[in-house]
Formats: C-alpha cells, structure tokens, sequence
C-alpha cells in the first residue's frame, strides 16, 4: 500500500486562536460595560454610541460569533485534517475565511455602536453583512467539504458529524430568518410580521444557541477531551444517539421562548414538548463526555486542561438541564422577561463555551509552539477566579428573577398592586453589581490567560507545518456483512449532509408553514392600521437605540401584567410591525399600551433625563434626539417597502407622505408648547414620541368602540 508524504499547516488554527482570545476579551469587556451601566447609568456617557441599547448587541454578537465563532474554526482547522489525514483543502480559502470573518465582525460592531440594527435578537447585523456572512460560509463550507472528499481516512469522527450538521443547519437558519427588504444601504425591514416574525425568529435564535454555541462545540469536545485525557471517548454508540436525537429535537424547541405571548396555542405546546425531550439527548451527550474520564480522576486534579473541560462539560450539562424546565409553562410564566433567562444563558456562554475554549487554548498553544506550559499554576488560578466569577454571576441573577417576579405579580390586600416597576428596578440594583464584579472576576482570570500563553509562545518557536504520512484511500467502499449499519453512514459524508438537512429541516418546515399558510393562526383586528409616516420614522429611531433590550410590547395574560400595563396581547395587533418589538428582558416596563397614558411633555422629559419623570430610573439620558434632525428623505422609500410588504398603504401615497409628517409633528409641538416646552417640529424627539404615543391606541380605541355598542 502506497504511503503519502503530506503536512498540517498550523499557520489558520493559530490564526484564529489569537483571534479567539482577543474578540473574547473584546466582547466580555463589552458585557462588563453594560452589566455596571445597569446599575450607574451615568457609565451610558451620555453619547450615541455607548448606551447600554446599542452595546448590549455589540456584546452579544462578539461573544457569539467573535470569540465562539473564531473559537469553532480554531477547532474545525486543526482538527478536521488530523482526523482526515490530509491538509486543508485550500489555503487560499481558508486565508478568506479568516480575513473575510474579522472584517464582518469589525464592521459589525461598528454598524450596531451607530444604531444600525435590524433588532433580530443574535441577528442585528443589516443586510450587506448577512450577504457577507452568507459569502464567508460558503467559503468555509467549500473548504471544509473539499478536505473531506480528498481525505485519507475513510472513517468520519464523530466530531465530523456535529461539524457538517452545524454548516448545514446554520446556513438553512441565517438564510430564513435574514428575508429582508433593503430600503438604503444599511437599513432594512424583516420580511415577516409580527407573530410570524416572532416565530422565525426564536426558531433561529433558539436554534443559533444549537448549532453555533452547542452543536460545533460538542465536536470539539469529542475531540479535545479524549486528546487531554489520552482515553477513547467512553461509547461510540453512545455518541450516535447524541448526535441524531439532538439535531432532530432541537430544532423543534424555539416556540418555548413565546410561551404566554400572541403565538398560536399549538406552537407553544409544540415547542414545550420537544424542549422537554431534549433533556435526554444533551445529558447523553455530556455523560458521554464525563464518563470518558473513569479512571482518570488523578489526573484531572493535577491538569488544568481537565479541569477546564471538567466544568465546561457539566455547565452543559447544568444549562441543558434548566432550558427544558424552563419551558415549562408554570416556570417560564416566572423566568421570561427576567434575569433567570440571563442567568441560564451564561452558565452557558462562561462555562461550557468559554471554560472549553480555554481547556482547548491551554492545550493547544504548547503543542503549536513546540514547547510546555509556561505555568499551570497560573492557569489553575484561571480556572478558580473563572468558577467564581461564574458563580457570583449566575446567583445573583437567579436571585434578582426570584425576587422581581415576586414584586411584581404581588397584590395589597385591597386589590391593588403592591409595587410600582421603578421600586423593582432599585431592588435589583445590589444583585447587578453583584453580577458585574463576578463578570470581573472572570474577565481578570481570562486577561492572566492571555499573559500565560504570551509567555507560553514566547519561550517556544512556532511549529507552522507538521509532517505526516498515511496511504492512500483504496477503491470505493462496500460494507461487509455484519457492519453496524451507522458505518455505511459515516463514511459517506454527502449522504451525512443530506441527512442532516433533512432532519433539521422537518422542525422548520412542520412550525413555520402552518403560521404562514393558516390565516386564523393570525386573526385580524379592523381596528389596527398602519403606522403614519412620524410614526414609522419613530419607530426606528426606537430600534435605532436599542429600545428593545430593555422593553417588551407583550403583555402576558397574568392578572398583574394585565393590571400594570393594560389588556393582555393579540396576534392581530402586529400585523404590520416590520420586525417584531415582542423583547426578551424587562429592564423597564412594558409598552404594549404606553400610547395616551401619559402626555407628550412627559415622554419629552424622560427621553431627555429619566429620573426626571421616574426617579431611581436606570434608563440611559438621549440629548441627541434633541439636537438631531429627522431625516425625512427616506420616507418615501419606507413607505414604498412596507407597501411591498403587504402594509396597505395607498398607492402614491408617499408623494404626501411628508406633508402629513409635517402636520402631525406640528401638533406635537404645539402641545409641547401648552408645557412651556419649545422645540423645533423637525427633531427625532418628535418622531419618537410620535410612535410612543400611538402604541396601543388601536385596540383601544376597539374597546371603546365595543363599549359603545353595549
């Protein structure tokens, strides 16, 4: 059998480390920032572009697709041609891969700091990014398919399996969910409305934490932790159950994040349902992973690469565990809208994506620098100050929702609500700075990473190809009798795609079609129009600041919610709000119904200093709304899209689309000045309130109507 001399390139796998820990440290020092503006608002300055609504998205994306993405392709790039036997495919593709991934990051966060958001929750990014995005998948998805038809090792890892399912699902999620309709360079409006919109998506914000944060991470543990352990990952067909039984669940599971909302009843049973069985697959997947360790107890406690996967694993384990019991209605009727979700999340993102990706870096910088360590006592101190920033992060949180939830939903004896929102919002100010100092503690513990593996790389030198031989791979393959029928499966990577595809796409085709196509899934309202055109401009100077981090426009059916905020929400109410404003965290109150409750002076004040109007108010001050402009000459071209996108709006009607604007802003100036309040028609203020004050009026104005016909 004829041997081939072939070698690894490490220049990509190094690349991306270093990548990995610098948008690590970018983002989580992002996280800080707004985890302290939370409690000391004055730390939002006071500018644009560092208030906590427009970095809130900057954190989330750097963490996600920053630090996690770079940290996936570290893994992909150095471990795909070690189990294939064979280099990359192309060093060309992989260079744009790397280079055309940190421009897309770059230019995102830049995009989000100056409010340019399409307010899709992991998917802000405007629509010449999602192109891009698209593009450098593709590229990766060429590349890492290229070394796997030219391998040398007929047998696909496991690890290789949650590689091709992550591509292709990731790539079926951003596309669906990324329909939108350019109105300029950098601004577009979602393709879906309201509840569909909603449900599209939570399938792919749900399904992002599945096959970006989870999925491609469970390949890098199948093949770093046996690789630190020098052990077999504990059972194989263990491994094939994982693998099958996730990807189909999972994606089933998003509706779960719309429980008690205007989703149809049907899809949140659904999504409950599949979350609740995705309990046994993930906790296969991490006992596997745990149970590759018997008998190497000894040396988890001296080797700090086993420790980090150790707790990383069980993370997993823990946070796979919360999320189907989170969809449980009784309990999600408690964690939605508050800190547990935040909570959740991070034992997810801190412990198992971020305590595997350092058990990954402190394994494989000395490996590609030829040299040890430079000190594990230092990377032991890592892994203590990591666990306890963890702790102090994720108790304080869960505490904070325990205690909000109680607040909110408690009653006087004589009927009336006991608390008002701004008493629950300084309650929670202690357990925030409680939060924040446990995210320094894990920020310090990643900043003495960084020093160790400097050192580490200095006193090695730079290992850029390993040299390595193996045959060639014989004629066509043809199972013997008695092969284990997932055999035939693993090595035939084509058909591993399709089958993927297909299984991740059943979820999607059996949630989404019917919401689209069945229209009393969505009944409408005769009393909710389109919003004017200083309504619509409004609307997206609120997403333009990031209102939606902090506020909700879903009013629950829970007799508090009802109570504080007004009648409880209806499918019908947002059939024309391109994206969806449903939120996911209640910082501050709702405004489903905020439109008429207080007067235009009011809103004016509490845009320009909140504590004016409520004090104790963490809300960020927006002098710039005073001091902007309203750009009115892209009205035309937002009405002009929202027509196509099925808003009813006249046809020509935008040749007096600004003239309406003009009249409406004049008389919310002119009430304004009944305040002794005086400012100039055309300001972004304006059009702000414009939208404020209309939230809500639709649907009471039918039940006046109804109250009249009575």
């Amino acid at each position: 059998m004829q041997v081939e001399k072939f070698r690894y390139d490490n220049r990509i796998p190094k690349l991306f480390l270093i990548a990995t820990i610098f948008w690590g440290a970018v983002g989580m020092l992002a996280g800080l920032l707004i985890a302290f503006q939370l409690a000391f608002p004055a730390l939002n300055f006071d500018l644009p572009f560092t208030t906590f609504g427009r970095v809130r998205p900057v954190h989330t994306n750097a963490v996600i697709f920053a630090f996690v993405g770079n940290g996936i392709f570290t893994a992909v790039y150095y471990s795909l041609p070690r189990l294939l036997k064979t280099p990359m495919w192309s060093n060309t593709l992989s260079k744009i891969h790397f280079w055309g991934w940190q421009l897309i990051i770059a230019v995102g966060a830049t995009t989000l700091l100056l409010g340019y958001t399409t307010a899709k929750e992991y998917a802000e990014l405007e629509w010449p990014l999602d192109i891009a995005i698209t593009v450098i998948w593709v590229v990766f998805g060429i590349n890492m398919f290229g070394t796997i038809f030219t391998r040398r090792e007929r047998h696909l890892y496991v690890a290789i399996w949650f590689y091709i399912a992550s591509w292709v699902t990731v790539a079926m999620l951003h596309i669906v969910n990324s329909f939108e309709l350019p109105v300029s360079l950098l601004k577009s409006y979602s393709w879906y409305a309201g509840v569909q919109d909603a449900l599209v998506q939570w399938w792919y914000g749900h399904n992002a934490v599945a096959f970006f944060l989870t999925t491609p991470y469970l390949g890098l543990m199948y093949y770093f932790l046996p690789k630190a352990a020098e052990r077999p990952i504990y059972s194989y067909r263990l491994s094939i159950v994982h693998f099958w039984s996730l990807i189909f669940i999972y994606i089933w599971a998003g509706p779960h994040h719309l429980l008690y909302t205007a989703l149809p009843e049907w899809a949140q049973s659904l999504g409950t349902a599949f979350s609740v069985m995705l309990l046994l697959p993930s906790w296969g997947g991490m006992l596997n992973g745990l149970f590759t360790l018997r008998g190497a107890w000894d040396k988890v406690r001296e080797d700090p690469v086993l420790k980090f996967f150790v707790v990383a694993v069980t993370c997993y384990g823990m946070s796979t565990f919360e999320g189907p019991m989170l969809s449980l209605k009784n309990v999600n009727a408690i964690s939605h809208y508050s800190d547990w979700t935040v909570a959740h999340v991070h034992i997810g993102a801190l412990g198992w994506n971020g305590f595997l990706t350092f058990g990954m870096a402190y394994w494989l910088v000395p490996r590609l620098f030829s040299t040890n360590l430079y000190s594990k006592k230092m990377a032991a101190q890592h892994f203590w100050l990591g666990t306890l920033g963890i702790v102090l992060y994720a108790i304080p949180m869960y505490w904070a929702a325990f205690r909000s939830y109680f607040m909110m939903s408690a009653f006087t004896p004589e009927g009336q609500l006991q608390y008002q929102f701004i008493d629950v919002v300084q309650s929670m100010i202690p357990f925030y700075i409680l939060r924040a100092i446990g995210g320094s503690i894990y920020l310090l513990g990643v900043l003495l990473m960084v020093y160790n593996l400097v050192k580490t790389a200095k006193q090695g030198s730079f290992l850029k190809f390993e040299e390595a031989e193996a045959p060639r791979l014989g004629k066509a393959y043809k199972p013997q009798p008695g092969t284990f029928w997932h055999a035939v499966i693993e090595r035939k990577p084509t058909l591993l795609l399709i089958l993927s595809l297909i299984v991740v796409g059943l979820g999607g085709i059996f949630e989404l079609i019917p919401t689209f196509l069945v229209k009393s899934n969505v009944p409408t309202i005769a009393s909710v129009k389109p919003y004017t055109p200083l309504e619509l401009q409004g609307r997206d100077i609120y997403i333009r600041e990031g209102c939606y981090n902090c506020h909700s426009q879903m009013i629950r059916p829970f007799r508090y919610e009802v109570t504080r905020y007004g009648e409880y929400s209806k499918a019908g109410e947002f059939v024309y709000d391109h994206p969806f404003q449903w939120g996911s965290k209640r910082t501050g109150p709702d405004l489903a119904r905020i439109g008429g409750k207080y007067p235009d002076s009011w809103h004016f004040n509490h845009m320009l200093d909140p504590e004016s109007m409520a004090p104790g108010s963490v809300m960020p001050k927006y002098p710039w709304l005073f001091e902007n402009k309203l750009d009115i000459s892209t009205t035309n071209s937002k009405i002009h899209a929202m027509r196509k996108l099925g808003v009813p709006y006249p046809i020509g009607y935008e040749k007096e689309a600004n003239e309406e604007l003009k009249k409406q802003a004049t008389d919310i100036t002119n009430n304004l000045a009944k305040d002794k309040i005086k400012i100039s028609s055309d300001k972004e203020i304006i059009a702000l309130i414009a939208y404020l004050q209309r939230l809500g009026k639709d649907i009471k104005g039918e039940e006046k109507e109804s109250l009249a016909s009575k």
